[in-house]
């Protein structure tokens, strides 16, 4: 398992074309090879069975690996929303600002996850959510599959019959007892551009959890579907009008090949500038990288921080109408694989960024490292959020506007509201 830094560098064109293309497919691939040494990313299916108590794998200080081994508790779509639900119920202990709510009580600045239950376990409580407002859409999703598989919408309790209620108990039984579903209420009011419903995938990189420190990817992607978006109840199972999912829209009739429907974060930046204002777009932004960690922050008590692990994550970001964020799910294995030449370009770097950071100047690896490397070798990376430099800089560092208030991206205090909270910026 030992890892290679520096510049990636592939044998033939042909060859890294078929690694990548097989990264899901198999337990690891080899990404990279010289005289001295190797880099091997592993699958998610890897990283359990090296860390599994039975195999008695133990990893010497020169090989670090690309999955923290419970990185399910981010990336796992119901233990993602449970763990943030936690953070929330113990930010309010705390009489944290954060956890302040409006006189519906509903979270003022934790109303980040759509409302969320889990199924079969929550089933009367989503019934009971459910008649409170019976016109709404909600959207299916098992919650250990990924590329939108098994993903449906309901807007009727007689649609997720699939399910039967056991007479007898008056309780939820799965037909599956193997699988479960988290069912959230579906955002019906996305941000269009040209009509169509899109989506953010951002990389994030964590290097440690404790203390959590973690980089921004600035060349992420927009997903679009190809099919103009209706709230239209005929067209809740047209999957192209609602799910953004490279591996659902390549199948549409409009797909197209060259641009593969995507949009890079610095065009849509370009774009909400032009039509929404600069001082709107960086808030939008700013709130999106406020998200993200809070949701680190969030699974950081409970994960596995082993020194041998660093983690690109997956994240993706619906917009609505009000220039809202949502955070839709955590992927910890997004896909390498390149469906356009600029994708290809984009995950090439990608790769390469991620080995410079996990180690920097091309020297064999080291776990009891510090693991903050050097400004230069950060690539397209910039630091989201560094604990240690935060703590440092003291409680006054952590104080910042959130939404609906004016504020930059360094955190400053709200000038239009009085009232300073806490932040996660560095």
């Amino acid at each position: 398992f030992r890892i290679m830094a520096g510049k990636v560098k592939w044998v033939t064109d042909i060859e890294k074309s078929v690694l990548i293309n097989n990264f899901e497919k198999r337990g690891w691939i080899q990404v990279a090879e010289n005289e001295d040494w190797n880099f091997y990313w592993m699958s998610v299916q890897t990283i359990r069975n090296v860390f599994s108590v039975e195999t008695g794998y133990r990893l010497s200080d020169d090989q670090i690996v690309n999955h923290f081994p419970n990185h399910y508790e981010l990336t796992r779509k119901d233990l993602m929303v449970k763990n943030i639900k936690r953070y929330r119920k113990e930010l309010e202990k705390e009489g944290s600002p954060l956890a302040e709510k409006d006189e519906n009580g509903k979270y003022i600045y934790l109303d980040f996850v759509p409302v969320t239950f889990m199924l079969p376990a929550d089933y009367n409580l989503f019934v009971e959510e459910f008649r409170k407002n019976p016109s709404s859409t909600w959207i299916m999703k098992p919650c250990g599959k990924a590329q939108g598989k098994g993903i449906f919408l309901i807007n009727k309790l007689s649609q997720i019959k699939k399910w039967s209620r056991d007479s007898k108990t008056s309780s939820f039984v799965s037909q599956s007892s193997k699988e479960a579903y988290v069912i959230s209420l579906y955002i019906n009011n996305p941000l269009l551009i040209g009509g169509k419903k899109f989506d953010l995938r951002l990389y994030v990189l964590v290097s440690t959890y404790r203390p959590l420190r973690c980089y921004m990817y600035k060349l992420g992607f927009c997903r679009f579907c190809t099919v103009k978006y209706t709230p239209s109840t005929s067209e809740l199972d047209n999957m192209f009008v609602h799910l953004t999912n490279v591996a659902i829209q390549k199948h549409g009739d409009d797909y197209n090949h060259i641009h593969g429907g995507k949009w890079t974060v610095s065009n849509l930046r370009l774009y909400l500038e032009s039509t929404r204002g600069k001082e709107v777009t960086n808030k939008l932004f700013d709130e999106i990288h406020w998200i993200i960690v809070q949701s680190l922050k969030a699974v950081a008590p409970v994960m596995n921080n082993d020194k041998h692990c660093f983690e690109c994550y997956g994240y993706d970001i619906i917009i609505d109408d009000k220039l809202k964020p949502w955070l839709i799910e955590v992927n910890a294995s997004p896909s390498l694989t390149s469906s356009t030449a600029n994708d290809r370009i984009l995950k090439y770097n990608l790769i390469n960024d991620t080995l410079n950071i996990a180690v920097p100047n091309g020297e064999i690896p080291d776990c009891k490292w510090n693991k903050s490397p050097p400004k230069e070798v950060l690539g397209n990376y910039e630091v989201l959020y560094d604990e240690e430099m935060a703590q440092s800089d003291g409680p006054d560092r952590d104080l910042r506007g959130r939404p609906g208030q004016s504020t930059g991206v360094k955190g400053s205090r709200a000038r239009d509201s009085g009232k300073p909270v806490l932040t996660t910026w560095k």
